[in-house]
């Protein structure tokens, strides 16, 4: 059977793969293949593999078959990876104990297994876990060539999150000057600094910064990344008029945040708008929003609209992509 795979030259091959790895791309089931000096690396996702690498379709052997906790449960349970931490959402202890036991059980390189205790609350978003499994919920979580030190009991973290973030980092370029309103410990402001960026990522969340700090020192960015502890409305008098792109990513509330946007935005910027909506409206009630604290300072395009997951029934989360140019009259 044929698979889609990156072909790369075989003394590039390890530098690759671990890229590759980072992004968790890299497909299990199939092994590498090598020939007359060029690898080919089985990925499972084609259209998330960076530009600079040519993907090939190809046949490759199947990789042997791990044990998985399906195999161990007679049913596929439905659960999460942050790191080596697995994320259950059971309601029923029992289930969720057979669940974490499979997991500790199978070939799944995880150390610990927790299960959602309470929804997010609070200012800093946190959440209530359980620890079935292991020790602690510290852990490092990789995506997209980025290393995230965090701890789920003291910040908020998405990994559903990682392929929109991915969408909105490959936009930034080193002119940027980007603000994350929220940055938490800075899933979108490392990987913009590690396109050349300047950024400033703002919580209110201390430990969350005190992570956003540390992981701009394990990527290898820390000389571009500014993080401040406190209220994004509090801070943004040191940075009027200084973004070229802003990060709203405070579904439910965003808009509260509108006019403090609007004062650190530059000439011109790109606002990233996350918003959680009806289905039957899903864009609406953020572009209204947008509009009426922007306007007539500027002038508004809304360059994309999208569909980022379901969120409840009947509700999905989205992002407007909005483009702000101040205006001459």
């Amino acid at each position: 059977m044929e698979v889609p795979c990156v072909r790369v030259a075989r003394e590039e091959g390890e530098a690759t793969r671990s890229r590759l790895a980072d992004a968790d791309l890299i497909d299990d089931d199939y092994e590498i293949a090598v020939e007359e000096g060029t690898l080919y690396i089985p990925v499972s996702d084609p259209d998330a593999v960076p530009a600079e690498f040519a993907v090939v379709s190809r046949e490759v052997p199947e990789r042997e078959t791990q044990t998985m906790p399906a195999d161990l449960l007679g049913f596929d349970p439905s659960y999460e990876r942050l790191g080596d931490v697995v994320l259950l959402d059971e309601d029923a202890q029992e289930r969720a104990l057979e669940i974490a036991q499979a997991i500790v059980d199978s070939d799944l390189p995880v150390e610990t297994v927790v299960n959602k205790r309470s929804k997010v609350k609070g200012e800093t978003r946190v959440r209530d876990w359980e620890v079935l499994a292991g020790e602690g919920t510290e852990t490092v979580h990789r995506e997209y060539g980025c290393e995230f030190a965090l701890d789920l009991d003291a910040v908020y973290f998405s990994p559903r999150l990682a392929t929109e973030r991915h969408r909105v980092a490959e936009q930034v370029t080193a002119a940027d000057r980007a603000f994350d309103m929220f940055a938490g410990v800075g899933p979108f402001v490392v990987p913009f600094a590690k396109r050349g960026a300047g950024c400033v990522g703002v919580d209110i969340n201390e430990v969350a910064i005190e992570y956003l700090r540390e992981n701009a020192r394990r990527n290898g960015v820390d000389d571009r990344v500014t993080a401040i502890h406190g209220d994004v409305r509090e801070v943004a008098g040191e940075y009027e008029d200084w973004a070229t792109r802003l990060v709203m990513n405070l579904p439910h509330s965003a808009d509260e945040f509108l006019d403090t946007a609007v004062r650190l935005a530059g000439e011109e910027c790109v606002l990233h708008y996350y918003d959680i909506q009806h289905e039957d409206d899903p864009f609406g009630p953020g572009e209204r929003a947008i509009r009426a604290a922007a306007r007539p300072e500027y002038e508004i395009t809304v360059e994309n609209r999208r569909l980022v997951r379901s969120y409840a029934p009947h509700e999905v989360n989205v992002c407007l992509d909005v483009r702000l140019e101040r205006s001459t009259q």
